[in-house]
């Protein structure tokens, strides 16, 4: 497509460079950089942004493929051949609605050699009627059959695509959603945190965590011996852990065990031997045969 407008060959480079911002300011930001700071003609310019503010499905490339500068360029034309055969793929995964054919993205070009691709998480919107907004780039890749062949003796063309993906991007995501309807991160799978609420029952501990785990229970304890139990209840709140078992000198005579709910900070007395499956039905675990 450069080429076609008349790109020189050495200004090939910094004009992808300065056409990948066009999803962060305007068209008339971009072509004034082409121009006045990497002095590329206006008339070139100009041919540049009647072909990358374009974006659009199947219907773009059968579009371009009519094109009257690029339908001259072989170059060209195998690219689109690629893309519709692309979206012939898409359509028969039936997912061509969720792809959108951007002539701006232009990153990487230096070393891919054909379709190059972003994946963008979108903003699901509140009220019927609003638009769909993107919320940012959360994976990207493309194909680059001539990338390995650098490292090869012979030189040869090995075919790959390739993608990566921003695991940190879409953690946040996830945490600023998980904000937004406050709720908090759980760090662990843990469904129950064995504590003691007096010092010396680091052993008594030990015995219910083992009767837990024996019955498939997903529970831990603080390895202290004699944990503060305001520690305990916090390290539950942080961690997003929904249940507490407490031991105490009380409940050891008794026979129970105070089960606590984290978040409503309700406390129950449970006989001992019905523990497991009080746990199991909070948790909306089936229980084992």
């Amino acid at each position: 497509m450069f080429a076609v407008c008349g790109v020189p060959d050495s200004k090939f480079r910094t004009i992808c460079s300065s056409v990948d911002k066009l999803d962060k300011v305007s068209w008339e930001e971009v072509k004034n950089e082409m121009v006045e700071e990497k002095g590329l003609a206006p008339e070139v310019a100009d041919r540049i942004g009647d072909y990358v503010q374009q974006h659009g499905g199947v219907s773009l490339v059968e579009q371009l493929l009519q094109d009257p500068k690029l339908s001259q360029s072989k170059q060209a034309l195998e690219g689109l051949g690629d893309l519709n055969l692309l979206f012939e793929y898409l359509t028969l995964f039936g997912i061509a609605d969720k792809i959108s054919f951007d002539l701006s993205l232009a990153r990487g070009l230096d070393y891919y050699t054909g379709v190059i691709y972003e994946a963008v998480l979108l903003q699901t919107p509140v009220q019927p009627g609003e638009e769909t907004l993107g919320v940012g780039s959360v994976a990207a890749g493309g194909r680059y059959d001539g990338l390995v062949g650098m490292f090869d003796p012979k030189g040869r063309k090995v075919p790959c695509v390739g993608l990566s993906i921003g695991v940190e991007r879409i953690f946040s995501i996830v945490e600023q959603r998980l904000e937004a309807l406050e709720e908090k991160v759980r760090t662990t799978e843990t469904q129950v945190l064995v504590a003691s609420a007096q010092k010396k029952l680091l052993e008594e501990r030990l015995k219910l965590i083992a009767e837990l785990w024996d019955a498939g229970i997903k529970a831990e304890l603080l390895y202290k011996k004699n944990p503060k139990l305001l520690n305990q209840l916090q390290y539950c709140e942080e961690a997003g852990i929904p249940l507490v078992a407490i031991i105490g000198e009380q409940e050891l005579k008794d026979g129970v065990i105070k089960l606590r709910s984290v978040a409503s900070r309700e406390e129950v007395d449970v006989r001992r031997e019905d523990l497991v499956e009080e746990i199991k039905r909070r948790t909306s675990q089936p229980l084992l045969n």
